[in-house]
């Protein structure tokens, strides 16, 4: 793919296609975890999910457009996914997704 006269790298497509799934699992396990309730519809957790999910698809957005600003968003990210797959550890039953994180 090019994008104003630059190729996106092997490592960043694989860096967009990591944010895209990680944006789907996090919307979809935040359905999941409203429905359940308890633990899983925790506000904070809740919280959590969706901030994942939004900032794995911005900087999927962000990477996409090679951005100047791609780093910084992606540094951003990456420390919203830690937190968000601490949480997902911390709520039982969703320690396979902490990883997708």
């Amino acid at each position: 793919m090019m994008t104003h006269g630059h190729e996106i790298s092997a490592e960043m497509r694989e860096a967009i296609q990591n944010c895209e799934e990680c944006h789907g699992i996090c919307t979809e396990i935040t359905v999941y975890g409203i429905r359940q309730g308890g633990n899983y519809a925790d506000p904070d957790h809740v919280g959590l999910l969706l901030d994942c999910a939004q900032m794995c698809a911005l900087s999927a957005d962000f990477m996409l457009r090679l951005s100047h600003y791609n780093g910084r968003v992606c540094d951003a990210c990456s420390a919203i996914c830690r937190r968000c797959a601490d949480s997902c550890e911390r709520v039982g039953r969703m320690q396979r997704y902490a990883g997708r994180c």
